[in-house]
Formats: C-alpha cells, sequence, structure tokens
C-alpha cells in the first residue's frame, strides 16, 4: 500500500516537471490534482500499458525500442485527455513529454532500493 502510495506521488512530480520542462505541455491545479494526475498516470500505465506493448511488439522489434517513446507519449496524451488540468499541445510534445517521464522514473528507480 505505501509503495503504492510513493508511486502516485513520484507519478504526480514526474508531471509536474514534464510540464516545466517541455514546452507545449501544461499543468494547472493545486497538490490534490496533482495527486489525482499521479493515479491516472499510474492507472494507465498498470492497465493499458501491457495492453499497448503486447499489440505493438513487432513495431518495437523492428525499431529496437524506439517505439516504446511512441508508446510513451500516447499514453500521456491519454492522460491529457482524461484530466482537465493537463493539455498537450501536439504529438511532438507529448513524445518528448513521454521521454521525461521515463528518465525520470529511471533515475528514481536508479537511487532507490528494494
Amino acid at each position: 500500500m505505501l509503495r503504492a502510495l510513493v508511486q502516485i506521488v513520484l507519478n504526480g512530480i514526474a508531471i509536474l516537471l514534464v510540464a516545466k520542462v517541455v514546452p507545449g505541455i501544461h499543468y494547472q491545479g493545486d497538490i490534490w490534482y496533482l495527486l489525482l494526475t499521479g493515479l491516472v498516470v499510474g492507472g494507465i500505465n498498470l492497465l493499458v500499458r501491457p495492453l499497448v506493448v503486447l499489440l505493438s511488439l513487432p513495431f518495437i522489434v523492428l525499431t529496437l525500442g524506439l517505439f516504446f517513446m511512441v508508446i510513451n507519449g500516447a499514453l500521456l496524451y491519454l492522460a491529457s485527455f482524461l484530466l482537465n488540468g493537463l493539455t498537450i499541445d501536439g504529438c511532438f510534445p507529448a513524445i518528448l513529454g513521454g521521454l521525461v517521464m521515463a528518465l525520470f522514473n529511471w533515475v528514481i528507480r536508479a537511487l532507490s532500493s528494494d
């Protein structure tokens, strides 16, 4: 339970970082909406991402894994579609935002111990 709450908070921080770093991604809301955003992003990654990765496995293999950036961008765009406070201005900011979120999660996992 605690691990899930930490992941929600980290997803919220990642969204806030993406909104500050990537031009074309905008976030409006308070801390509670940020936690809701983290929950929605976590839910999308838990429920939708495995199916999308499975269905796009040939593209992932063909592009040597670069298609993961497109998947991350599409899932981030889906989160912006579900949330009013998160707006993405196009495809390129979504892909770049997905890349920044993936890098953030990678750094957090590298620095933390299980």
